[in-house]
């Protein structure tokens, strides 16, 4: 898949391809992931970006305080709810 965004999207694109199925990572999480630990905030703001939801599951991210988030996919935060559970995240 040819991802169009900016390379710092398409880090945190990437990187969001590996977080297994059933999993969460924190915005935080991802940020260090991709050895980046003080942008937590750009990567939500990546996540929020993201054209390719769900294939791409910027649903599996949430925030630290284990809030959902935002969801940019059609259907917003009830659709990022029902693929957590769809994946059997206890959320």
């Amino acid at each position: 898949m040819n991802l169009k965004g900016t390379k710092f999207q398409q880090k945190v694109w990437n990187y969001l391809k590996t977080i297994p199925k059933g999993k969460v990572e924190t915005y935080k999480q991802v940020a260090i992931g991709i050895k980046s630990p003080n942008s937590a905030r750009a990567v939500a703001n990546a996540c929020a970006k993201n054209p390719y939801a769900p294939k791409i599951p910027c649903h599996r991210v949430i925030r630290s305080d284990g809030g959902l988030g935002g969801y940019s996919g059609r259907g917003g935060i009830k659709k990022k709810l029902l693929l957590l559970r769809s994946e059997n995240v206890d959320i």
